[in-house]
């Protein structure tokens, strides 16, 4: 089974949540810039990162990316 990162929705869980990017940044310890890049799609978050998110945010990894399974 092949598994592969879709679309990253963090921007999506942030904006539900009533934060702004900035604000989840300063939250995660992350600068604004990166926050920016993860929501869109410039770079991946690393473990530390979901992890961070998953706990502000009170969502899964499934929610956080959408995955494909070939």
């Amino acid at each position: 089974m092949k598994i592969s990162r879709g679309r990253c929705n963090l921007n999506k869980l942030i904006q539900a949540k009533g934060l702004t990017q900035a604000e989840y940044a300063r939250r995660v310890g992350r600068s604004k810039q990166m926050i920016s890049y993860f929501c869109n799609g410039q770079r991946v978050m690393q473990p530390e990162d979901i992890y961070s998110a998953q706990l502000l945010l009170d969502c899964t990894i499934e929610e956080l990316y959408e995955f494909k399974l070939d």
